[in-house]
Order: C-alpha cells, then sequence, then structure tokens
C-alpha cells in the first residue's frame, strides 16, 4: 500500500529519517519512475532514493507486515530475472510499528528496518513526498533556481538552508531540472547546465503579459524621469509599488533600456487610483504598463537611482517571461546575476 504524507513538515521528517539511519549523503535524492517500465503488472514501491551509485527501495507503512517484506524480495527477484545489477540495491521498510516477527524475517533476508515516530500522519493513497510536476515559475522553486544562479555551483542542501526553502522541495526542484537537462550534478554539487532552456520554460509556464491589467498614457517623455517621479509620489502615498520588466532590468544591467514604456506592479487595488490620477486621455506622453501581482513582490524591493524595482530575482522572472521579445536583456540579467 503507497503512502501519502499530511503534511509538507511529516515529509520533510521522513526523509531527515531515512537520510539519517541509512546515512545518505546530501546529495541523495528522489526519483521519479517505474522500476519495472517494462512489466506487464509492475510491483512499485512508495519511494526510491538515489545517492551516488546507491538505490534505495523503501515501503512506508503504518504498521509493517511480512507481506511488505514478500514484497520487495519479490521485486529484487523480478530485477535479478531481467539481468539488472542488484549489487547496489537496498532494501528499507520505513514504520511506526514493526512486530517481532518482522524484524526477524527482514534480518534473514536482508531488508533495513526503519522506525518513524508515531504521531507522523499517513493516508492511504498515493507517496507524494515531492509535487508530481514542480513548477519552475513557483515562488519557492524560482528562490532555489536563482540562488544556484548567483551560486554558480554549490549542494542541494545549501540551497535549501540559504533560501530558507525545505529540504525536500529543494530536491524537487533540482531532480525536476536534472530530468530536464537543465541542471548537471557532479557529486553533491550542482550547476545550471542549460540556461536556454530554463529561460523557455519560463516563459512557456509563466508569461509575463498575462499579468498586465492596463495601460495608460502618462504625461511624461522620459521613462527614466517618469519612474523616479512616480516612485517618489507613490511612496509619499503609502501605495504598494515597485518597477519590473525592462525598467528593472535595466538598472540592474545598464542595458539600453526603452524610452517609451514603464513597466510596474501597483497592489490590485490600487490600480485604479493609478489610471485615475496619472492617465492622460488628449495629451501625448510615453505608456505606463500596469501589472498585478501573482506573488508578494513587494517585500524585497530595492532602490536604483532613486526608482523603486522589484528584486533581481522576481525581475528576472518577469523578464524570462517576454519570452523571446525580451531575450537579449534577459541573457544581460542572467550573465551580471552573480554581482547584482
Amino acid at each position: 500500500m503507497i503512502l501519502k504524507m499530511d503534511t509538507q513538515d511529516n515529509q520533510t521528517i521522513i526523509f531527515e529519517i531515512l537520510r539519517e539511519k541509512l546515512n545518505l549523503s546530501s546529495g541523495a535524492y528522489v526519483i521519479k519512475e517505474p522500476v519495472i517500465k517494462e512489466a506487464w503488472s509492475p510491483v512499485e514501491v512508495d519511494l526510491i532514493i538515489k545517492d551516488d551509485i546507491r538505490s534505495y527501495f523503501i515501503e512506508i507503512k503504518s504498521k509493517v507486515r511480512v507481506d511488505s517484506i514478500a514484497k520487495l524480495v519479490l521485486l529484487k527477484e523480478l530485477l535479478q530475472k531481467q539481468n539488472k545489477d542488484v549489487s547496489n540495491m537496498f532494501l528499507v521498510i520505513a514504520s511506526k510499528i514493526i512486530p517481532p516477527i518482522v524484524e526477524e524475517i527482514a534480518k534473514q533476508v536482508d531488508i533495513k528496518l526503519v522506525t518513524i515516530p508515531h504521531n507522523i500522519g499517513l493516508s492511504v493513497q498515493r507517496y507524494d513526498y515531492f509535487p508530481s510536476k514542480i513548477k519552475v515559475t513557483s515562488e519557492k522553486s524560482w528562490k532555489v533556481i536563482t540562488r544556484l544562479m548567483k551560486e554558480k555551483i554549490t549542494s542541494i542542501r545549501q540551497l535549501s538552508i540559504i533560501e530558507s526553502v525545505s529540504y525536500g522541495w529543494t530536491h524537487a526542484t533540482v531532480q525536476s531540472l536534472l530530468s530536464q537537462r537543465v541542471v548537471t550534478k557532479k557529486g553533491n554539487y550542482v550547476s545550471i547546465f542549460d540556461t536556454n532552456k530554463l529561460l523557455n520554460g519560463v516563459a512557456w509556464e509563466r508569461p509575463f503579459e498575462n499579468l498586465c491589467a492596463s495601460e495608460i498614457t502618462i504625461g511624461y517623455h522620459d521613462a527614466f524621469k517618469a519612474a523616479q517621479e512616480l516612485s517618489h509620489i507613490l511612496k509619499n502615498k503609502g501605495i504598494k509599488f515597485a518597477f519590473t520588466s525592462y525598467t528593472a532590468g535595466g538598472l540592474y544591467t545598464g542595458y539600453a533600456i526603452r524610452h517609451d514604456t514603464i513597466y510596474l506592479y501597483i497592489e490590485k487595488n490600487e490600480i485604479d487610483f493609478f489610471i485615475n490620477t496619472f492617465r492622460e486621455v488628449e495629451k501625448q506622453g510615453i505608456k505606463a504598463r500596469i501589472y498585478t501581482p501573482d506573488r508578494d513582490v513587494f517585500n524585497d524591493t530595492r532602490e536604483k537611482e532613486g526608482i523603486q524595482v522589484v528584486s533581481p530575482s522576481q525581475a528576472l522572472l518577469d523578464l524570462a517571461g517576454l519570452g523571446y521579445s525580451g531575450r537579449d536583456i534577459t541573457k544581460a540579467m542572467v550573465e551580471k546575476y552573480a554581482s547584482i
């Protein structure tokens, strides 16, 4: 019976217990693929952990029974008959309750038993320590990815610690990128392998223009001066805002930005105020493209030359979301990201 943790905290506890009891390295990660792909009735386990050349096939139970042992033994026999190398295959059962008879049998067939705390909630559904599909543009995953861009090469554990993202989620993000060959792994260290593939994925998954709430003409003739003056006005009014996209990217990289448009996030309930206050109906001017945030973009704003801009991480996400139309400035942002 395959299991699912009730909460993300419990999931992390389970993984850390297994890490300690099995003496796993910091580079250990979960793989999500069938054990026997070609079998007409595949025998599956709840969890597979890969650690260098070693593979751990793990069943997770509230109370372990003899049939769980039989299932793992059968799995190993099937793999042997298919001429699979099982020399680095290790069988594990993690359970809250382990009866003495199970302990005796497990010892005889070389199955490792791991006790898990009784207060960890388990439900009889598919075990899913990691989300089935990681969105690289989700807040937690993007924090991990941009930290990896900044560090160039580092361990999964360090990514988790520095960005305060759970170890499980960090592993899931990196593993997803590994499977897509966006990231490469050497020993316990990972690094970005294919930036173009990553940027293409961002553009497809989170098109930035989908967040555009409105475009208006404002009474300015220079985008830089407009952003400076509006920053001053909006800060004094206590309105949450931050310039992004080309405006922020140009300030972070020195890349020549468009002079006919400014790009900014405004708190949703203040958008009407901004439009009614600054829109010019008859006069000519530049454009202001206003975006509704899909996450907290105001928590880590920076000030660049008197202009309040989103964080480098958010700016890169938004620029990548422009797709090919913003690819030049996005690449400039990637190149300078480590030093920003």
